[in-house]
């Protein structure tokens, strides 16, 4: 019997919907719901799971929530405080953050503050707050358990080694669906062609950094902090089959990898049952059926993300920030088909030339997601 009781934050999204599938298959309790506006799945899930409190994070939604939920005497709230306030529940354990963007770093915080450990999927965490958050974990002796698959590969490796020096991450992508293009076979790609990942079922805005590879180098942002290395000891291996998730190089060079089909539900359930493992709702490794596994070096000319999110944690402060705000405007105005694809690394690679901009506190990181995404409405409205 799993003994965890959950709040899933971006229960609608990819991850959360996976998230609930593992808790259904397990019986596992949860106490909080959170989305930002499907009101209808949302509705749907607190009606199975009955929860305790759900939160809409658009706050014209709440009434109409209510009145949906008006029979069932679950409690709704709204907008950050709503987010904050089901992040924290007095009755949870492990709160589970799998919403997209910068929105999820506050409930992360409030949510260690109040002792609760957390099953990560949102990168922006620790994309942009990474200091704030590993020391504020550590001081209240938390743990920070990753869901990315290639994170938890890496968590995996690591078990029983933890007195043993590792010498490099190695963390694998797939490439995408333009591995093996150049920068002038991108110039016209679509919306369409961009959401086509050759591997895993994903947000469209997941989706498309894979594309762009922004997603990697922010998965590398997040490596250096989750495990206490240098930005120069995690290198991205594109493995096009994504069987083997990511691997650790020891100081003997003995090199550890963790294998499995490219479903979510692996990665997420070890969250949530860790240490423990249980049966998974997916389906079984066979190796026969994938018979050779390659891997190649990533085109940092092309993919330029990558690249800039490399420089972005070696220059450290709030780059990292300014990085991914702007790519998160930017990745939305590419979907609503109003900039070219190459546009994305191109104005992205811009904020590593902004000045410092200050020491990394929540209200800096806010001022530097404004200052960012200002500058790429401006920059693309020329």
């Amino acid at each position: 019997m799993i003994q965890h009781t959950l709040t899933i934050l971006g229960s609608t999204g990819s991850i959360g919907v996976q998230t609930l599938e593992v808790a259904r298959v397990h019986g596992i309790p949860v106490k909080g719901l959170a989305a930002y506006s499907n009101e209808k799945l949302l509705e749907e899930q607190a009606r199975e799971f009955q929860p305790e409190v759900v939160c809409i994070f658009r706050e014209d939604c709440c009434n109409s929530l209510k009145i949906r939920l008006a029979d069932t005497g679950i409690r709704v709230v709204s907008g950050m405080e709503g987010l904050c306030e089901v992040a924290s529940l007095p009755s949870v354990d492990l709160t589970v953050n799998a919403v997209v963007g910068m929105v999820g770093l506050q409930p992360t915080l409030t949510a260690i503050a109040a002792g609760k450990n957390i099953a990560l999927a949102n990168k922006e965490t620790l994309v942009t707050g990474g200091s704030l958050v590993m020391r504020a974990a550590k001081e209240k002796g938390v743990s920070i358990l990753p869901v990315d698959s290639e994170h938890s590969a890496i968590f995996q490796c690591i078990q029983g080694y933890s007195g043993n020096r590792v010498n490099k991450i190695l963390l694998t992508a797939s490439g995408g669906p333009f591995f093996g293009k150049k920068r002038d076979e991108l110039e016209g790609v679509t919306v369409e062609q961009t959401l086509r990942h050759p591997n895993w079922s994903m947000g469209a805005k997941i989706t498309v950094d894979s594309a762009t590879l922004m997603n990697k180098g922010f998965e590398c942002i997040e490596a250096v902090w989750l495990f206490g290395v240098k930005p120069e000891q995690v290198e991205v291996v594109v493995h096009r089959e994504s069987v083997i998730h990511s691997m650790v190089e020891f100081e003997d060079y003995a090199v550890l990898g963790q294998l499995g089909v490219p479903d979510m539900k692996i990665p997420i359930q070890y969250a949530i049952t860790y240490p423990e493992r249980y049966p998974c709702p997916t389906k079984r490794l066979n190796l026969f059926d994938y018979g050779t596994l390659t891997f190649a070096k990533p085109d940092l000319e092309t993919f330029t993300c990558l690249k800039t999110a490399l420089a972005a944690i070696q220059k450290g402060g709030l780059y990292p920030t300014l990085v991914n705000s702007a790519n998160e405007e930017l990745v939305k105005l590419f979907l609503e088909r109003k900039i070219p694809f190459l546009t994305i690394g191109d104005v992205v690679a811009q904020m590593l030339e902004m000045p410092e901009m200050g020491p990394v506190t929540v209200a800096s990181i806010l001022e530097a997601e404004q200052f960012a995404r200002e500058t790429v409405r401006s920059v693309c409205a020329k």
